[in-house]
């Protein structure tokens, strides 16, 4: 190849390359033309976004566990005496009175003891009464100087020492009675009876059980919450009755809550689960809750008042802070810094807001502070026509 042919092909090639930059220039100018759009000023298009208007109410902080029903009272009953029973009054699971009769026992051998006691004092105030009369007759002897005085000293001293006497017997016999009573078992309180394990002609002893007695109104539900509420739940103790509600199942959906009070904080926090136990008190007259029973409680603890309450999905945490996105003049995204005050469901009382802002909730991914936004439904506003020549833009 001659250097005629090379120059030539070396000439080809050069304007082959500068076609193809030529080219690529023109495509490049186009699609810079075609980004700018209807927006003009090549800025990036509105950002579609839903508002939503923050609420005013008063929140209730609560504090959430897993407790249990336990009675206010138990009384597990037990005979005082050995022997037999003679009649059951009662059925189980029965509700009592207090003071009503639920036991009969062998009582045969503790009236004759009783008998025997009033006997005796019987016997012994007659005796009494006898020597009363000879002291008082003996009285008017001596004033008549019929009778030494001390012969009437010595009836004094005899006088003295039975009236002791029928008060010891009268003691006696009123420990015989006391006996006597233990053969009959009435309720001590009122509640459900439990299951009873002795029939009639059972022979019972101080340790035989014969059956308990659980209070069921009003009734306690025992909790334990972190030792870190401790403050707060004595702090609202002291401004007065703390509010504590329970759902009688394992969900809020099993049954409509049962709101009762708190009526007990442990006096000590037990160090190695970092807990203090609280109980709360209910009434319990239709016995929704019973003792045993799995409960979940939730205690308020304090009141937020007129609190500003937004959806928890329109905060934005960064490491910057936490934030949201408001509504600003012109359709634009303005960042407010909020604070997380309390969070309940997909809610959170913050602070950072006045209440009258639109705070965006869907598509702040998307938004940067300052950028154009559009709201939801409304569609993007056509572009202005360009003037006409002559006109004034």
């Amino acid at each position: 190849m001659n250097k005629k042919n090379v120059g030539v092909i070396a000439g080809i090639a050069a304007l082959v390359v500068a076609g193809g930059w030529y080219l690529n220039q023109g495509n490049d100018a186009k699609a810079e033309g075609g980004s700018q759009g209807p927006a003009g000023a090549g800025g990036p298009p509105p950002v579609t976004v839903n508002v939503i208007a923050p609420e005013r109410r008063d929140v209730g902080v609560e504090l959430f566990a897993n407790g249990s029903v336990t009675p206010v009272r138990t009384v597990n009953l037990h005979p005082q005496t050995v022997t037999t029973i003679r009649q059951v009054h009662i059925r189980e699971g029965q509700f009592v009175k207090e003071g009503q009769l639920m036991f009969s026992l062998d009582d045969r051998a503790d009236m004759a003891n009783v008998a025997r006691a009033e006997a005796q004092v019987a016997r012994d105030s007659a005796t009494l009464s006898d020597l009363e009369r000879q002291y008082k007759r003996s009285q008017e002897l001596v004033a008549q100087n019929f009778l030494a005085q001390s012969a009437l000293d010595s009836l004094l001293s005899q006088v003295e020492a039975q009236r002791a006497l029928v008060q010891s017997n009268q003691a006696a016999a009123r420990a015989t009675q006391v006996s006597a009573s233990y053969t009959t078992i009435r309720a001590p309180m009122t509640g459900r009876v439990g299951a009873i394990d002795v029939h009639p002609g059972t022979l019972v002893q101080m340790s035989t059980s014969l059956t308990t007695i659980t209070q069921l109104d009003p009734i306690n539900v025992s909790f334990t919450l972190p030792e870190s509420t401790l403050g707060a739940l004595l702090a609202a103790q002291k401004q007065g009755n703390v509010e504590v509600r329970v759902n009688p199942g394992s969900g809020a959906d099993d049954a409509e809550q049962v709101i009762g009070r708190l009526s007990f904080i442990d006096n000590a926090v037990d160090p190695q689960a970092g807990t203090i136990r609280v109980k709360g008190e209910f009434a319990n007259g239709d016995t929704s809750l019973w003792p045993g029973q799995y409960v979940t409680a939730n205690v308020v603890v304090q009141t937020l008042k007129n609190a500003v309450v937004i959806p928890q999905t329109a905060i934005i945490t960064a490491t910057n802070g936490t934030f949201v996105y408001v509504l600003a003049e012109g359709n634009s995204a303005r960042q407010v810094p909020v604070q997380r005050v309390y969070a309940f469901g997909d809610r959170a009382a913050v602070t950072g807001l006045k209440g009258d802002e639109q705070v965006i909730t869907e598509g702040k991914q998307n938004l940067r502070p300052g950028g154009k936004v559009r709201l939801a439904g409304q569609g993007a506003k056509p572009a202005a026509p360009a003037p006409k020549k002559g006109e004034q833009a």
